[in-house]
């Protein structure tokens, strides 16, 4: 992140370069100092402190102290180091962990607020009209797209995941004005995908994509859920990326139950599981 505003900084408007080299300077106390004191240390006015969060990609002042917090703290290096055929049980286990932790820090902080709440917005719309909820996905990403199923019909949602690409067209063909799609790629390349896509928003459904940024897919949604990562798929499985999709995947589901409501959901969440007791052992 701080290298991010480092290299942001002579395309910036002098006054937000001042706000930009106040935080370089010392990121921990511009975290915890309100926007006044800000602006004073800074010599600028207070909505040029917000503007210049909004100039480096943040959503707002709230929104860049919180990711900046998460950038400065001591912990897991959000690096990447690749598996090599060489390394012992011990250096596979160290490294597959650290990959995940390191993708996932990174991603809280790189996260846009903004798209994923323009993502919960459709999906609790769609939920709240009883239209349908679909999650299309190829290989890997085919088996979280039945995890999002999984996670949503339990919300009462109106769903269903496919991993076909001839299901997925045909279904998307079948969508109207008010369903929703999810799209989810880790390269977002997958011709299949891009095709489903491209039929259910001339349908008129809502396409949210989880993606890789620059992808084709990446523009061909109404909302692109980035999901960047350093990891390649052309040796290994990529397990970052599906473990990177799935955190997506709770976040959204959760977000969506938060907006549904507590009185709406418990009790049908409570009959759920008293119902399924007795599938198991005493």
């Amino acid at each position: 992140m701080l290298d991010r505003i480092k290299a942001s900084l002579p395309s910036l408007a002098p006054a937000e370069q001042r706000v930009g080299r106040l935080v370089l300077a010392d990121p921990r106390a511009f975290a915890n100092l309100p926007v006044g004191e800000l602006a004073d240390r800074a010599h600028v006015s207070k909505p040029t402190v917000i503007r210049f969060c909004r100039s480096v990609g943040y959503d707002g002042l709230s929104d860049f102290k919180l990711k900046l917090v998460g950038s400065v703290s001591e912990g897991v290096p959000f690096i990447h180091r690749s598996v090599d055929v060489d390394d012992k049980t011990g250096d596979v286990l160290v490294k597959v962990i650290d990959n995940a932790v390191a993708a996932f820090l990174k991603y809280r902080n790189d996260a846009s607020t903004f798209a994923i709440e323009k993502a919960v917005e459709a999906l609790a719309a769609t939920h709240k009209t009883g239209r349908r909820i679909e999650f299309y996905g190829a290989g890997n990403s085919g088996i979280v797209a039945q995890d999002a199923q999984h996670k949503f019909f339990r919300l009462g949602v109106n769903t269903i995941a496919y991993s076909d690409g001839h299901m997925q067209v045909m279904s998307a063909s079948m969508l109207c004005p008010g369903d929703c799609v999810v799209v989810i790629s880790n390269s977002g390349r997958t011709r299949d995908l891009m095709d489903a896509c491209d039929i259910a928003r001339k349908n008129g459904a809502t396409t949210i994509v989880i993606t890789a940024t620059g992808s084709p897919l990446a523009a061909a949604g109404h909302v692109h859920l980035a999901a960047d990562h350093p990891e390649g798929y052309d040796r290994y499985s990529p397990m970052v990326s599906r473990l990177l999709h799935l955190m997506i995947i709770d976040v959204l589901a959760t977000t969506v139950a938060l907006r549904i409501g507590g009185t709406r959901l418990q009790p049908l969440l409570r009959e759920m599981k008293n119902n399924l007791r007795n599938k198991r052992y005493a």
